[in-house]
């Protein structure tokens, strides 16, 4: 593979004899003090500078290009640190989750799947074959990524392609050719959306993460240490202090109990024990079952209140404190934009599950303000989308989609409720049961779309998204949830329920990402930055001059995803609002 060696002086002009324009893809591979590779169509070229960096900055800015590579924890990541902001990308590992489901990737196996190459003859760096030799003595061109066999080299995986510019071109090549063989995989599915505009969301959803991940979330250190105190006692000055806090955490609840009771408060089963010495039988210790028996006898309570304390101490103490949040009081983790399963984003370090108790020290800084964005009765308004019923598409057009679907099925607005959830997530007994069956005759092209989800399920069948996301449902001897299944029916029923729900909730999680991707491009020329995807929230830091125009945007946003990703056949609805901490948020209407 002939490689173009291209002087930065002379890159935009080379582009633009290659016809790059905005939106055209364009692939990259760089290696700070090396060199750029950059790929357009079929023509690779190198660029042999200390600072690839600034010419990235320099393409983005005069082309707007789609960028290409391999993963944007990679390759994004120095931009962002650089603070040079990409505007969109191919992100070939996220294509590669959507394609085939799950989440864990390697560039050797990606190239193998596209090549229909047979995976246990991938090469390993170092792998001895017959004669002794190395795995790379193949008797190929070892300046060529691909061997003979038509398998990336492990070297070249390994780290190789860094040790020229000319390298980085013919890496960048390599990522282009496994982008155009995803386009075409992704052209011959057959589902309900467009994969190719899923595929484009879900690789500009990574480049966001690697954005979240490097801005980080606003905290005032000062707030959190204070409620942290409030909860555990002052921060301890030794492995001793902090277990003489542990035990007067216990004693609190224990002295419900007659001395020497020998209740471990961290074992659910003592746990159990213990509500069994006052008349409690529960079948498990879940915070939720627990709340409704508050009033039953002191040391409940007692339990409850130290639970949230030993959370606060075990996972959102002065440790997470001093490990996630940095001198610029900004909470930081690494994040993902598919969780392996509904394709949800998820993060570390806590940011997906930090108590309530701590949202007030999450305050926005000096000058600055959240636009704070939740989806409203997302789930349902995306089951109507995607199975086309025009009896829910037409409840979903009202503010609360609850009222509509209560009146229809001639019930109070928390029964309805309970029937929407319960078909989706596959619960058939009790009141939901009779509940469901309003549903049925209400809503009967929503209720065939779940049944047929279930079943498909049940028998293990492929089963994608509306967006064309994989759900594996072909995983041997354990079910989808990652428990073992049972070979008879009530394993089939858990497939089947987890089907259900998947094919509902990961069309709701591409609309989110889509919606967020969306927010990113329409409102950075305002200053703002997305610094928390929640689930289906969104919260923006905003310099407080912009703060009405992005909050405008956001909903703005919302509508322009919506119509592009489901026609605008649904009305989608946000809770959206303007304040300078998360703990001024008030949830929207369940």
């Amino acid at each position: 593979m002939t490689v173009d060696l291209v002087h930065p002086e002379h890159v935009v002009s080379t582009l633009r004899d290659a016809q790059l324009r905005p939106g055209r893809l364009l692939a990259a591979a760089m290696q700070p003090g090396v060199g750029l590779g950059l790929a357009v169509a079929d023509r690779p070229f190198a660029l042999a500078t200390d600072d690839p960096l600034a010419a990235i900055e320099l393409i983005q800015r005069e082309f707007r290009p789609r960028w290409v590579w391999w993963s944007s924890a990679e390759t994004a990541a120095p931009m962002v640190a650089a603070g040079v902001r990409p505007g969109a990308c191919w992100d070939v590992f996220a294509v590669h989750r959507l394609l085939v489901g799950g989440w864990r990737v390697d560039i050797a196996r990606i190239w193998a799947w596209l090549h229909d190459l047979d995976p246990t003859t991938i090469p390993a760096l170092g792998q001895l074959d017959l004669l002794g030799t190395m795995s790379d003595g193949d008797g190929g061109d070892r300046s060529d990524p691909v061997r003979p066999d038509g398998h990336l080299r492990p070297e070249w995986i390994g780290g190789a392609y860094r040790d020229s510019p000319t390298n980085l071109g013919r890496w960048a090549a390599a990522a282009l050719r496994a982008s155009s063989l995803q386009m075409q995989r992704l052209a011959q599915l057959e589902v309900g959306g467009d994969p190719m505009a899923t595929a484009r969301a879900e690789s500009t959803a990574e480049l966001l993460c690697t954005e979240l991940a490097h801005d980080g979330l606003p905290i005032d250190v000062m707030v959190v240490e204070s409620i942290i105190a409030a909860s555990v006692g002052p921060r301890p000055r030794s492995n001793a202090d902090e277990s003489v806090a542990r035990a007067d955490r216990d004693a609190v609840v224990l002295s419900h109990l007659p001395p020497g009771s020998g209740i471990d408060l961290r074992n659910p089963a003592d746990v159990k024990a213990l509500l069994r010495r006052i008349g409690v039988e529960v079948p498990d210790t879940r915070a939720w079952r627990l709340e409704a028996m508050r009033d039953v006898h002191p040391v409940i309570d007692a339990l409850l209140v130290w639970r949230k304390a030993e959370r606060i101490a075990t996972t959102f103490g002065y440790r997470w404190l001093d490990e996630h949040v940095g001198t610029d009081g900004r909470l930081r983790g690494a994040w993902t934009a598919c969780d392996g399963s509904a394709g949800r984003m998820t993060a570390q370090a806590g940011l997906h599950n930090l108590p309530a108790e701590l949202r007030p020290a999450v305050e926005a800084e000096a000058g600055h303000v959240f636009v704070r964005a939740d989806l409203g009765q997302i789930e349902p308004r995306v089951l109507a989308a995607v199975s086309g019923d025009r009896a829910l598409v037409q409840a979903a057009r009202a503010d609360d989609l609850y009222l509509p679907v209560a009146v229809r099925l001639g019930v109070e607005r928390p029964v309805a409720k309970i029937a929407m959830l319960a078909a989706m997530y596959g619960q058939t007994s009790g009141s939901a049961g009779r509940a469901l069956q309003g549903m049925e005759r209400s809503y009967p092209v929503a209720m065939q779309f779940l049944r047929d989800a279930a079943r498909a399920g049940e028998r293990r069948e492929e089963l994608r998204t509306f967006g064309g996301r994989r759900v594996p449902m072909d995983t041997g001897d354990t079910d989808t949830t990652g428990n073992d299944a049972d070979t008879g029916n009530t394993g089939n029923t858990a497939r089947g329920r987890y089907a259900r729900n998947a094919m509902v909730q990961g069309a709701a999680a591409e609309l989110f990402k889509a919606w967020a991707i969306t927010v990113r491009a329409r409102t950075s020329e305002l200053g703002a930055r997305i610094v928390l995807c929640l689930h289906d929230e969104l919260l923006v830091h905003v310099p407080e001059a912009r703060a009405e125009e992005a909050a405008a945007a956001v909903d703005a946003c919302l509508t322009e995803a919506s119509d592009r990703w489901f026609g605008g056949a649904v009305r989608f609805v946000s809770d959206t609002g303007i304040v300078r901490s998360w703990a001024e948020s008030k949830p929207p209407r369940a």
